[in-house]
């Protein structure tokens, strides 16, 4: 009997240790996360357009398909490389975390870039494809596949630097993972959502039971538009104030601390002028400056992208230059 009494007592000290295990993975799992809203609200609010176009039946089995690539990227090439990164070449976490800012950094300053001067139709080289529908939606998944890799990248780089040092292969793995399925699925559930709510505005006002439901469903369809704007604004923010955060970040981690403290000293000083609100005051202050550098260094890496970049890229792969500055 007492034999059985202290196998039990090791089976609830393995269970005890098992949940405080688990507790760590989720811990962990989301401050990680937390720290990559920005490439993922940029994520959300890119996606969308790649169904665009397609008809209503085919845009969740397209966002499928996508989702489907996405955990793959993460799961099955980003989270060994990243495992692989911290346990040899860890000094290379900041570096690459910095490579990803300014991919954050240029494509949002491009974005605004292109607002004051809009691309040339096909300035990519590339006219729409007619008649074959097939072969468009696996070009369009295809693309955006590949630009979900590289925001996959930067999400799983992000997680992987916030975690503290000294874990183990297996807690880092255990994050990463529930990193790679919870982020996916919250951005590519919140994709499905948008694309698919004028289609249920739309079948509420026809079928509506009440007045107030046909209404709301109206209401639906016509705030879409707007709001997909504004997504696309808010991804467009947050790419640039999270890469302009790294970069700040990146430069204080290699010895460079002058930029980040100036914000720093500003942020708390201003955040001391309002006792009420010190903590958003500093947030706030500190991620508009983060996004002023963001957006100056993203801009100043459009004409290195169009003239040095992109020609080399196409020199070596003769893929066609992406005409970040035509």
């Amino acid at each position: 009997m007492s034999g059985l009494l202290a196998l039990l007592d090791d089976v609830a000290g393995i269970a005890k240790v098992a949940a405080a295990s688990v507790d760590d993975v989720v811990m962990h799992a989301a401050k990680a996360g937390s720290k990559a809203a920005g490439a993922v609200i940029d994520d959300a609010a890119v996606t969308p357009k790649f169904v665009h176009g397609f008809a209503p039946a085919r845009e969740l089995p397209i966002v499928g398909k996508i989702a489907l690539g996405s955990i793959r990227n993460k799961i099955l090439i980003l989270l060994p490389a990243a495992l692989l990164l911290s346990a040899f070449a860890p000094w290379m976490i900041v570096p690459l975390l910095m490579l990803g800012g300014s991919y954050l950094c240029f494509e949002g300053a491009e974005k605004v870039y292109h607002l004051f001067r809009p691309h040339a139709p096909y300035a990519d080289g590339q006219a729409p494809q007619d008649g074959d529908v097939t072969r468009l939606e696996r070009q369009k998944v295809a693309g955006a596949i590949k630009t979900d890799f590289i925001l996959s990248a930067e999400i799983m780089t992000i997680a992987l630097a916030a975690l503290p040092t000294g874990q183990t292969i297996w807690l880092q793995a255990a994050v990463l993972a529930l990193v790679a399925v919870g982020i996916t699925a919250v951005v590519y559930g919140s994709v499905a959502l948008i694309v698919k709510a004028d289609d249920v505005g739309l079948w509420m006002a026809r079928i509506g039971h009440t007045g107030a439901t046909r209404a709301l469903g109206r209401g639906i369809v016509a705030v879409m538009p707007g709001f997909l704007k504004l997504l696309l604004i808010i991804g467009t923010a947050a790419m640039i104030w999270v890469g302009g955060s790294i970069i700040v970040h990146g430069l204080k981690d290699l010895g460079w601390p002058q930029i980040y403290d100036w914000i720093h000293h500003i942020a708390v000083d201003l955040a001391l002028m309002s006792p009420t609100a010190t903590g958003f005051v500093e947030w706030f202050v500190t991620a508009f400056f983060d996004g002023i550098l963001g957006s100056i260094y993203g801009l100043l890496l459009i004409p290195l992208v169009a003239w040095v970049i992109d020609p080399l890229i196409h020199k070596v792969t003769g893929a066609p230059d992406s005409g970040a500055a035509h």
